[in-house]
């Protein structure tokens, strides 16, 4: 059972065939996406192969084709690709659809929130490396947007995450072991809060947050300085 790949596969068709659209044209903004995407993945690339090392978290034979680079699955590897895209062509499309900037008045606050919360759960966990880490470096990173370089995106960027949610539930709902009789990815819940959203455990939420907003933060960031 190629399930994995099935789910990579499926999470980028749409995304990737809407990109045509005439109204968008997302395809015409790849070679702003593209650059981040191979930078972003590098990144979490690195991480992944460190904790698969450690065993923090693993992957299971019965659902993978058997191809590996560098000791991960192909899957993996394509899931980087995969998910970013079909999140910032979803955030692409919404700036697009939605045109009033809903979170905007309130994004001091869920900055601020967001970090204190990710900052004093990291800390107290520090010894769970899944969680105080995932949620140290997600916590700089908001930090660095809202109030250094006071990036302009961030409120829109709240916006997609929370819509990006429902097929965040399905799509790491299926890796985790809903819907299907084993999970994808397994994890040394010694490793992190053993506090789960189905099957779903909390960390993913913050680390596909970090994933999207990285993707997003290069994006917007080639975007600006093609203009310059």
């Amino acid at each position: 059972m190629y399930t994995y790949l099935l789910i990579n596969l499926l999470s980028i068709s749409v995304p990737l065939i809407a990109s045509f659209d005439k109204r968008l044209n997302f395809y015409k903004k790849w070679k702003y996406f593209f650059p981040g995407l191979i930078l972003t993945l590098l990144f979490f690339i690195a991480w992944d192969v460190l904790y698969t090392h450690w065993g923090i978290w693993g992957f299971n034979e019965r659902y993978l084709t058997g191809m590996k680079i560098i000791n991960l699955p192909v899957e993996e590897w394509l899931f980087f690709i995969s998910i970013p895209y079909a999140c910032v062509f979803t955030y692409d499309a919404l700036n697009y659809l939605v045109k009033k900037d809903l979170f905007k008045p309130a994004e001091k606050y869920i900055s601020a929130v967001l970090i204190g919360v990710l900052v004093i759960v990291a800390v107290w966990h520090y010894n769970r490396l899944y969680t105080s880490v995932t949620f140290l470096l997600t916590a700089l990173f908001i930090a660095l947007h809202q109030y250094v370089w006071k990036s302009p995106w961030i409120s829109r960027f709240y916006f997609t995450y929370l819509i990006i949610l429902i097929p965040f539930f399905i799509v790491n709902g299926i890796l985790t072991g809903s819907f299907i009789e084993e999970e994808v990815v397994y994890y040394d819940n010694t490793m992190n809060l053993g506090i789960r959203l189905l099957t779903i455990p909390i960390e993913d939420s913050i680390y596909g947050m970090l994933l999207i907003m990285m993707n997003v933060a290069f994006y917007e960031w080639f975007q600006k300085r093609s203009k310059m």
